[in-house]
């Protein structure tokens, strides 16, 4: 029997919803400052133990358009739950392995079942939140995203350091499968279906990758993840080669995850009130100037109000282009969130990639600098074709 469809009338993800996004980005973020307790613990280099966190943020990325072409053949809420219920059995083993190899292979399957939760989720908000108030709702999500986001910053490496990194791993598996236990009684939103028929997996990539407002939201993410994603963990490490001790650093990191946090809070007023093109600008604004603060002078000050802005800036600018990315192919919007996530993440490898040089050699000012000149034609194309999508839309409106 299939579930009773979700109303019509839901303003706000549900809050089984919301826990899930915390405790996935919780995870997500909490095994960074850990590296350095697993590598003494296993006896291994530090440089080594780094594969835990890169092989998990790989494998978060690189299986997004898998679990978007899943949701939208087989359902959001049965995918949500499946991925899971791995997440849970997957944190459980990296909390048992032995060697290093073990377990950044556990780490792995995490990173890709938590993969599913976030995308998937904003597709369900998508799917059951109308679109004049669907970017309040996805701040919502976002918000819990970021309470989980700054928790695991700051506390993860707290509850290793006390007591054990092993325990920092079964908090979340714990909490995984109270959420895939919790998420069973979510309706499921019914599927869309184009000209009458269920659309295949061929025919969800094709309804995708063959439209062109969708692949230039894919390029403007995949923009932002290099400049956002990529430049913002070498925050800490300019820190640190300014002098200051790794556990310093991070606690200024965690001022991104406030900013993010009470940011998002805004955004939810403003949204309806403000046009999109003009939540794009102030979010690309703040996070030129927080880059700019940054590439002037670098120390715990600097690096906190940058980190503050840089989630300002997500807040505004990243909340505006998911909303754009629900609304572009709703007969396969899975897919479509499930890409525009893969381009992010794929940005963010490159750029941090190809910045690590610079970061080995101390130049921070060109390397923060680039991301500032870079955030200012990506805002400015940004709010054009937004507006511009807009216009379009207004004259040949398309059904929800």
């Amino acid at each position: 029997m299939k579930s009773p469809a979700p109303p019509a009338s839901l303003t706000r993800p549900p809050l089984a919803l919301s826990v899930a996004s915390f405790v996935s980005s919780f995870d997500r973020f909490a095994v960074s400052p850990m590296l350095v307790l697993i590598a003494v613990d296993l006896e291994v280099p530090l440089s080594a133990s780094v594969a835990a966190a890169s092989g998990y943020y790989l494998a978060y990325g690189l299986t997004q358009p898998l679990w978007g072409l899943l949701s939208d053949r087989f359902g959001r809420v049965r995918v949500m739950r499946v991925a899971l219920f791995g997440a849970a059995l997957a944190g459980v083993a990296s909390a048992l392995m032995p060697v290093l190899g073990a377990l950044v292979v556990a780490r792995v399957v995490t990173g890709a079942c938590f993969g599913a939760v976030i995308p998937t989720g904003l597709t369900y908000v998508g799917d059951t939140v109308q679109p004049s108030v669907r970017q309040r709702a996805l701040t919502d999500l976002m918000a819990a995203a970021a309470l989980g986001t700054a928790l695991a910053t700051g506390l993860s490496g707290v509850l290793a350091g006390l007591v054990d990194w092993r325990v920092a791993f079964t908090v979340p598996a714990a909490c995984a499968l109270a959420c895939a236990l919790t998420l069973g009684s979510l309706p499921e939103p019914p599927r869309v279906r184009l000209d009458g028929a269920a659309l295949g997996v061929g025919r969800y990539l094709g309804a995708v990758l063959g439209h062109g407002w969708a692949l230039l939201v894919f390029g403007l993410a995949f923009v932002e993840g290099a400049i956002m994603l990529g430049a913002m963990p070498f925050l800490a490490t300019a820190l640190e080669h300014a002098g200051y001790a790794a556990a310093v650093a991070g606690l200024a990191i965690t001022a991104y995850g406030l900013g993010l946090w009470s940011f998002a809070k805004l955004v939810k007023r403003l949204a309806g009130r403000w046009p999109a093109p003009a939540l794009m600008t102030v979010g690309g604004a703040q996070l030129t100037a927080g880059f700019v603060i940054v590439s002037v002078h670098v120390s715990m000050a600097t690096v906190a109000v940058t980190a503050l802005l840089l989630g300002g800036g997500w807040s505004f600018l990243h909340s505006s282009l998911q909303t754009w990315a629900t609304s572009v192919v709703p007969e396969a919007r899975g897919t479509t969130i499930a890409f525009f996530a893969c381009a992010l993440f794929v940005g963010s490898a490159v750029s941090s990639w190809a910045a690590g040089p610079l970061a080995e050699h101390g130049r921070y000012t060109l390397l923060f600098g680039l991301a500032a000149g870079a955030a200012i034609p990506l805002t400015a194309v940004a709010a054009l074709t937004r507006r511009r999508y807009g216009r379009t839309e207004a004259a040949r409106p398309q059904p929800e």
